[in-house]
């Protein structure tokens, strides 16, 4: 890291909140039993601390609380450390939590100032992010974005615990390994994501829809139900609700079709379709604000009436109209729901099997492109993943084009060039996994040892990297990027579509199952 460590106000503008005034969240008693007992653990020989924290009244209690369970089992405190979340230099904290070099660090603290600090703990002192453990306070997933993830790489918390609970139950499945590994994932989330879990439902589908309908002032009784199912008013937004806005949205959907010549068509079928118009007529808090500027006294009741009997309905129609479509055969089913119309493509150029790197079957119905950087520690930790992917799915290939971040990721250009000199002497993909295994930024002695480590011609391998045989190449894949619209990595792609969202298991096979799907759908029925 060169320059001033500091990070910038442009930086924070990202996060859409004020880092700077969020309280810390309170600690728990497991929380600091399990970051003991990280720091217990055997053969970890750890007994000087050094204790940092945050100035908020959270991080303050749950330091000295660590401090006084540490001293009473014997161990020694070198250093209790406060900073502020803003301030023209974090150099003094930084020197006096490192004095004496302890045998371990402990932070309690909220994100920015913490992540301040650990990019001058890094930036100027000898500080080490893998023998730091953290309270859950740092879980938070601006600490990477604003520290830098190299900065934070290895450290440590009570969400370890919880992971090696977790294994011990996959390995051993017990009621006892069970509970404790209950017990400790809920202890690694804080306790307001815990009551967020809790209440969400409750308040989402019970608490905010009774709040609605009191504040809407719809007075309920059986004389009023049979006045408003008599009024003209009441049955012509039910009709309109219910019956116009399916027929709307199917006819101007058929209609756009036909006259088009199928040019304009759905990008879903004509079930899901019929679905959208049902659940259109689902109208509320808009539908009574109109009723309310369009009518008064008794129409106005009536209104409300219908308003919400056309609620009901939509609801009831929409779940028919799934139930019809799950009773279809598969074929059918995913035609209804899918559609045949021609997917829009977002990937510009086409994968090409001449040119680009593939892992897996050549023919298969399902392609994942992935843009992305040797370099990029985000691109390392999506690599297990489509591993896991393409051993869950045979009928997937896998393409990587490269998109190196030079001005962020000093190595960049290295790694691509570097796995383009292994791809000449057809080791590619074992390059590949050696570059996205390490950790930190790639130097050329690096390359050089990786490609003696697969058994390659080091001189020629050495040769094309200081010729820069592969930049031609890796050009190609970064224009192929900008066409796509691609400035970030990693950046998916699936049968040409753009994967947006996470890119963990779930997500990428549940957008490769749409895929093989559609994919399906286009091949003659035998």
């Amino acid at each position: 890291m060169s320059g001033s460590p500091l990070i910038g106000a442009d930086d924070l503008v990202t996060y859409g909140t004020d880092v700077t005034t969020e309280p810390g969240a309170p600690h728990t008693v497991a929380e600091l039993d399990a970051l003991i007992g990280l720091l217990t653990a055997p053969r970890s020989r750890i007994h000087s601390v050094a204790v940092g924290h945050s100035r908020d009244d959270a991080s303050r209690a749950a330091a000295s609380a660590f401090a006084d369970a540490w001293t009473a089992r014997g161990g020694a405190i070198l250093a209790v450390v406060d900073w502020p979340e803003s301030a023209a230099s974090w150099l003094r904290p930084a020197r006096r939590l490192t004095a004496g070099l302890p045998d371990a660090w402990v932070v309690a603290a909220t994100p920015l100032g913490f992540a301040q600090l650990a990019r001058r703990l890094r930036h100027s002192t000898a500080w080490d992010p893998a023998r730091t453990v953290a309270f859950a306070s740092l879980l938070d997933s601006r600490v990477p974005a604003l520290a830098g993830p190299d900065t934070v790489r290895g450290l440590r918390g009570d969400l370890e615990r919880a992971s090696g609970l977790f294994r011990r139950f996959r390995e051993q499945p017990t009621p006892e390994l069970e509970r404790s590994a209950r017990i400790g994932l809920a202890s690694a989330i804080s306790p307001n994501d815990r009551l967020l879990r809790m209440y969400h439902p409750w308040s989402s589908y019970v608490i905010v829809p009774v709040f609605a309908l009191a504040n809407a002032g719809i007075q309920l009784s059986g004389a009023q139900l049979s006045q408003a199912f008599a009024s003209p008013v009441t049955l012509g937004i039910v009709c309109a609700f219910v019956v116009g806005k399916p027929v709307a949205v199917l006819t101007a959907s058929w209609l756009s079709a036909r006259f088009s010549h199928g040019r304009l068509r759905p990008p879903v079928g004509w079930g899901a379709v019929a679905a959208g118009g049902t659940i259109a007529g689902a109208g509320f808090t808009v539908s009574l604000l109109i009723a309310t500027l369009a009518f008064d006294g008794e129409q106005l009741e009536n209104a409300k009436i219908g308003i919400l009997t056309a609620l009901l309905c939509a609801f009831t129609l929409t779940w028919a109209v799934s139930a019809v479509i799950g009773l279809l055969p598969k074929r059918r089913r995913n035609r209804a729901l899918l559609g045949t119309a021609e997917s829009i493509v977002d990937l510009a150029v086409p994968v090409d099997p001449e040119l680009d790197k593939i892992r897996g079957p050549l023919a298969a119905p399902v392609t994942v492109v992935e843009y992305g950087d040797f370099d990029c520690p985000y691109c390392g930790k999506a690599e297990p993943v489509i591993r896991e992917l393409l051993a869950d799915f045979g009928d997937v290939r896998y393409v990587w084009r490269h998109m190196p971040l030079t001005d962020v990721h000093p190595g960049a250009m290295l790694g691509a060039e570097a796995s383009e000199a292994a791809h000449d002497q057809g080791a590619f993909w074992e390059m590949h996994d050696l570059l996205l295994a390490r950790e930190g930024t790639l130097r050329f002695t690096d390359a050089l040892g990786f490609a003696a480590d697969l058994g390659l011609d080091t001189e020629r391998f050495e040769r094309q990297l200081r010729r820069h045989k592969g930049a031609g190449r890796i050009a190609d894949d970064v224009d192929s990027a900008d066409l796509s619209g691609v400035s970030g990595t990693p950046t998916f792609f699936i049968n040409g579509r753009r994967h947006h969202g996470a890119y963990d298991i779930g997500h990428l096979s549940a957008a490769v199952r749409t895929a093989r799907q559609q994919a399906a759908l286009t091949e003659p029925e035998s």
